[in-house]
């Protein structure tokens, strides 16, 4: 694992986007296709407009998958992370295969679809962020690092929905919904290559937890620290609490 330090999150989304877009193309000049992982919520705002402005890269040839999704939220609604990545990468790239999950669908039929296309060759690239509570997708802690479902239902933790609210997503609390779809702890790490885009001061603590501290489920980020080829991009927020040691061992 790779941790990298950017003054603000303005020059981390621009050094992320420039090293998504080259995984991309290398993957889609190797075989002819790039599969990707993508990410939602507020800390991937300016990852995802910088990426979906870089040139070069052949959408058409992208195949993207989705990380999570509440359970019985329409893909109408502003938190639905279906609509969100509609807004944010589908319609701006123009990316045609793409696999959503549908909050209203039948949750064991929409991850049986689902892990059946997923299965069919390896993801090139993930993108993937850190949750408040140190969660990775919507794994919250304990997470589970053992199954290798590729997706789960799983309930969310009071502080993962109060992260929810905080970003504006919802109204209330009680709005929030209890339960999710989440792509798996091992399905991430099956990708090829990990980006893992965490800015702002909000992050700062679970940043030190799971990059400094054990690796465990209670600290379920912590896990992207055994992959080989993961980067992680911190502006000076987020990485205020980590050692310096820590920063310089791990770049």
């Amino acid at each position: 694992m790779v941790l990298k330090l950017f003054k603000d999150k303005t020059a981390l989304a621009a050094a992320a986007a420039e090293q998504a877009g080259t995984s991309i193309r290398h993957a889609i000049a190797e075989h002819g296709k790039a599969r990707i992982i993508a990410a939602t919520g507020a800390s991937q705002f300016e990852f995802l407009e910088a990426l979906t402005s870089l040139p070069g890269i052949d959408w058409k040839q992208v195949e993207m998958f989705h990380l999570d999704e509440y359970i019985g939220l329409p893909a109408s609604h502003p938190a639905s992370f279906s609509n969100y990545l509609q807004q944010r990468l589908i319609q701006k790239t123009g990316i045609t295969q793409h696999h959503l999950l549908n909050g209203e669908g039948d949750p064991a039929e929409v991850i049986g679809r689902t892990s059946q296309e997923l299965r069919q060759a390896p993801v090139d690239v993930a993108f993937v962020g850190v949750g408040e509570n140190g969660h990775l997708a919507f794994n919250d802690p304990p997470a589970d690092f053992e199954t290798e479902e590729e997706y789960l239902i799983v309930t969310l933790d009071e502080a993962c929905r109060r992260q929810q609210l905080g970003e504006g997503w919802f109204a209330t609390l009680d709005d929030v919904p209890r339960r999710a779809i989440s792509m798996s702890v091992r399905q991430i790490l099956k990708a090829k290559r990990i980006l893992c885009i965490v800015p702002d001061a909000r992050k700062a603590k679970a940043v030190k937890s799971c990059f400094q501290g054990e690796i465990s489920p209670l600290a379920p980020a912590s896990i992207l620290r055994t992959h080989p080829n993961t980067t992680v991009f911190l502006d000076q927020h987020s990485a205020a609490l980590l050692d310096p040691t820590v920063l310089r061992s791990a770049s």
